[in-house]
């Protein structure tokens, strides 16, 4: 456990490295169409001050977006307390807990660091679940918390959106701006086809590549999760359950994000071909069999 999240740690600067060599790309791309290598250096500058600002904001930002109100034990005893009891068991800070007004059965975490964390639960789930199911997935969101999956979620989220951004604003420029031949030529730059042409490239390649990394560590994260809830309640068919009941009964968030689908113990948007090819989350058959044979072994 203790290797795999400092493995986490790790892929953390891999991550970070990555979506900069994509977002450099774009801008290698934007400088020589444009000829002007200074667009490069501007590009990663702005993408890079763009994701620190999201690390840092992104928390309150998917809370915000998800509709969570804060509540205290006062507000709903049983949730706040199975998230204390978990806290103290897995030596954490409290974190702050918030209550989604939502039918459909979900939860997830979120934060920098153990010290700036947020649980949330839906309406729909604290319905559903017993208690021992409601802790379960309370455990597993915690997980996320302790192995830092939290801090590298909130990096993904702020790079994701950044290239997205870019990717868009390039696309304008291709339509709108100046490219190396009509420079040379001294004439308007809207519509030039080679620059369009790789204004759209960037713009479907580069969002599809940053959503395909975004998907693989989010699958290993999940599965990671399970196991850290299995190993903190002891009971990894509590769990178990509660996601054979998620799998029964979820149905799609009435406000849906894709950009933090990611965040979610079961996948918050509505199925299509693109969101199984794209999607954030293992399949729950998979995620029960790994819970049951780690109960075996017990």
């Amino acid at each position: 456990m203790y290797r795999a999240i400092a493995k986490n740690k790790r892929n953390t600067v891999l991550i970070i490295l990555l979506f900069l060599l994509i977002i450099g790309g774009l801008g290698a791309l934007a400088a020589y169409v444009y000829n002007s290598p200074s667009i490069a250096v501007t590009v990663i500058v702005i993408a890079v001050g763009y994701a620190t600002i999201q690390y840092f904001a992104a928390s309150r930002l998917a809370i915000s977006i998800s509709g969570g109100q804060e509540i205290q034990k006062a507000d709903n005893p049983r949730l706040y307390r199975i998230v204390e009891n978990l806290s103290i068991t897995d030596g954490l800070p409290m974190p702050k807990v918030y209550i989604i007004n939502d039918p459909a059965p979900n939860a997830f975490a979120t934060g920098r660091d153990p010290g700036h964390a947020y649980v949330a639960a839906t309406t729909g789930l604290l319905d559903l679940m017993d208690d021992s199911e409601l802790e379960g997935v309370m455990a597993h969101e915690m997980g996320h918390v302790q192995n830092y999956d939290t801090r590298v979620s909130m990096i993904v989220f702020g790079l994701v959106v950044a290239i997205g951004f870019i990717a868009d604003l390039f696309l304008r420029f291709a339509f709108f701006g100046g490219g190396r031949d009509n420079d040379r030529n001294g004439g308007g730059g809207g519509g030039n086809p080679i620059v369009i042409v790789f204004g759209i490239a960037a713009m479907i390649v580069a969002p599809l590549v940053a959503a395909g990394v975004q998907a693989s560590i989010s699958r290993q994260r999940e599965y990671l999760a399970d196991a850290t809830s299995a190993l903190t309640t002891r009971n990894p068919d509590a769990l178990a359950s509660a996601l054979q009941k998620l799998g029964q009964y979820g149905r799609p968030m009435q406000k849906q994000n894709s950009s933090m689908a990611h965040l979610w113990i079961s996948d918050p948007t509505k199925p299509g071909f693109m969101s199984r090819l794209f999607s954030t989350h293992p399949p729950i058959e998979d995620r029960i069999a790994r819970l049951h044979k780690i109960g075996g072994e017990f």
